[in-house]
């Protein structure tokens, strides 16, 4: 038995929840992926890792600390594995990256594509998604945030803020009067999206700190492009982060409103998790990416 195979196929089911999703990520039929724990847990003297029902699968407390360990010692297999292909001597290899959607098109796409014109010898798979994936589970060496981070191990770079903005097209306003207070939008047609299945609440500044603000929404969608679609057609007013609108505002096609009554601005931030060794590929592009991230996030 491969012990250092079977330990990587045993991860890969609880990361991904199922053996069909394990081999399916790993390139291995599904009788091998089931026959590999069989065999691992004979190996460790019939102890059960994994505890089956037609529903799910869960792992056991042998499992867990098993588990822990299977991935203390895969990572420090794949640092060995780095160090010794020269990662930490020069930078080279697949850097693996995620950002938002929008964001990643408008302003990450132009910065990796000078970077990897930079270094011939690093590789990006950029992994554009609204969802903030998980570093350590879904194996991605850096991603950009926006918004303020949750306590976590992870090294936090940040390099500029972006803003929550309401804006509408100048017909609109022209028709129907531009809000002077946000109480003003009550009266006033607004199209809002949701994320996730919830509604995104529109939230502003004010005397007594940040404050839901009640808006009447003519028409909701599920991605912030589509509501600014809308909102150039002349639907009504939305409220979007800033870069998601700098284009069209930037044409003409919007404008922005209630600019004094905006919330605290979000920060963006490029995010990696602690390494005893951050590999030269992940440190060359934070040393090559945030000053040029910064430079597209100023203030105009």
């Amino acid at each position: 038995m491969d012990r250092l195979e079977a330990m990587t196929i045993l991860v890969a089911v609880v990361e991904t929840g199922s053996f069909t999703a394990a081999g399916r990520r790993l390139g291995v039929p599904l009788p091998s992926v089931s026959r590999k724990l069989a065999e691992l847990e004979a190996y460790l003297g019939g102890t059960r890792l994994l505890a089956r029902s037609t529903r799910r699968l869960s792992l056991t407390d042998a499992g867990a600390d098993y588990v822990a360990a299977c991935k203390r010692i895969l990572e420090d297999i794949a640092v060995a594995d780095r160090k010794a292909s020269g990662e930490y001597v020069a930078p080279k290899g697949e850097l693996v990256m995620t950002a938002p959607i929008v964001f990643g098109r408008l302003h990450v796409v132009p910065v990796v594509s000078a970077f990897l014109a930079t270094y011939p010898d690093i590789d990006v798979r950029l992994l554009l998604n609204d969802r903030n994936a998980q570093l350590l589970d879904d194996h991605i060496d850096l991603a950009v945030r926006i918004g303020v981070l949750p306590d976590s191990a992870a090294i936090a770079v940040q390099v500029g803020s972006v803003r929550w903005v309401v804006c509408a097209s100048p017909g609109y306003l022209a028709a129907h009067g531009e809000p002077k207070a946000p109480a003003d939008l009550a009266k006033l047609d607004c199209v809002t999206f949701d994320v996730a299945g919830a509604a995104t609440p529109w939230v502003f500044a004010g005397k007594a700190g940040e404050r839901n603000v009640s808006v009447r929404s003519r028409l909701s969608v599920n991605t912030a492009e589509a509501a600014l679609d809308a909102a150039e057609q002349g639907v009504g007013l939305t409220r979007v982060l800033s870069y998601q609108a700098a284009p069209r505002i930037a044409q003409g096609k919007l404008v922005t409103v209630l600019e004094a009554f905006e919330p605290e601005p979000k920060p963006v931030s490029l995010i990696h998790l602690p390494q005893q060794a951050l590999p030269l590929k992940t440190r060359s592009f934070i040393d090559f990416a945030a000053p040029r991230l910064k430079a597209r996030l100023a203030p105009t």
